[in-house]
């Protein structure tokens, strides 16, 4: 059995994970406030001792994605007072192999397992293309990554781009950046634009900026709903220009900054968009503000046009991605590995890549 982990600094993600036929099967997930505990250890001896764990087979390794650098396996939290050690976690929780790495590492680690219907192809440049593949998701933060080929396989690399400078393309994005050097104080990076802290800055600078009227009754559900949900769903329905506008401008934003990636890293593979916000707003990515912007790099324009961008539709796939290489990186150390075993328990080879 393979324990996985997602840490937020508003929630804890977990499951238990099997192995059929060679590919992940989910036993069992429970998400937990964070901030209601002590540390990770206390989480993960919590979501164990649920009633109906008695006769399972033991986990034999864990891995955690954790928002933030990882070195050394130690990482100090941003958002939680936590302390995280893979080494004290093994001797805590009595787990033979436990791994910390960075969560945009553990959602690329997913991508091959996903299957078919767990991704939208948002352009097909061309899909026969090989090389480097990069992963950039937009969700709380904005975090970026770059899948590495080798010739053989990808190594899923993790980076702090989003933290990388906001560089404005047009005057209203020139006018963002002001409006947010006034409000920050100081410099602004792509994650104050690219998120959800960005959703509601563009949406505020549309408002208090621009001019755009903000309706009574949309007033009223920023102030009783999850803001950012509200301004999804008034945008793709088209109920309200400013939040149609504010998702434009988020996309056209998005799709620059996915476009730059690409460019850095070489991404003839494909791009991927994972997070939580892209498959909330498939209209308005399909709407052509995110492709304009993404292929709109001057001479390396057709290089852009060329590669394939996909979004991620599954919301454990940095679940399914911490498990997938706890297995793997347990199997190399101990000889044994649990995809492997499964195959020849049930005779048949594994999925391959998506």
């Amino acid at each position: 059995m393979i324990l996985a982990g997602d840490v937020g600094g508003t929630k804890v993600d977990l499951a238990l994970y099997g192995f059929v036929h060679g590919s992940l099967v989910p036993v069992r997930e429970e998400k937990f406030p964070a901030r209601e505990f002590a540390g990770l250890e206390e989480v993960v001896k919590v979501f164990l001792s649920r009633p109906g764990n008695e006769g399972r087979e033991p986990v034999v390794a864990a891995c955690f994605g954790v928002p933030g650098p990882v070195r050394q396996g130690r990482l100090k939290l941003t958002n939680l007072p936590w302390e995280l050690d893979s080494r004290q976690l093994e001797m805590d929780l009595k787990i033979e192999h436990v791994y910390l790495i960075n969560d945009l590492e553990a959602n690329a680690h997913g991508i091959p397992e996903l299957r078919a219907d767990q991704i939208f192809t948002l352009s097909k440049g061309d899909p026969g293309a090989t090389g480097n593949r990069g992963l950039i998701s937009a969700g709380t933060g904005l975090g970026e990554a770059l899948l590495a080929w080798n010739g053989h396989r990808y190594l899923p690399m993790a980076s702090e781009g989003g933290h990388c400078d906001f560089a404005p393309r047009d005057e209203d994005e020139i006018a963002l950046m002001q409006y947010l050097q006034r409000t920050l104080r100081g410099r602004v990076s792509c994650e104050r634009v690219v998120s959800g802290m960005g959703l509601a800055n563009i949406y505020a600078f549309c408002r208090d900026v621009k001019g755009m009227q903000e309706p009574d009754w949309l007033r009223e559900r920023m102030r009783s709903e999850d803001p950012n949900a509200a301004i999804n769903e008034a945008g793709e329905s088209g109920e309200s220009e400013l939040c149609a506008k504010t998702l434009e401008m988020f996309a056209s934003a998005y799709g620059a900054e996915a476009g730059n990636l690409a460019l850095k890293i070489l991404a003839s593979g494909g791009m991927y968009l994972g997070g939580g916000i892209a498959p909330k707003m498939l209209k308005t990515l399909q709407g052509g503000a995110f492709m304009k912007a993404f292929t709109d790099k001057g001479r390396l324009s057709d290089l852009l046009v060329q590669t394939p961008v996909r979004i991620i539709l599954e919301s454990r796939a940095a679940l399914m991605g911490a498990a997938a290489f706890a297995e793997a990186r347990a199997a190399e150390m101990s000889g044994h590995s649990e995809r492997a075993a499964s195959l020849e328990r049930n005779g048949s080879p594994a999925r391959g890549p998506s």
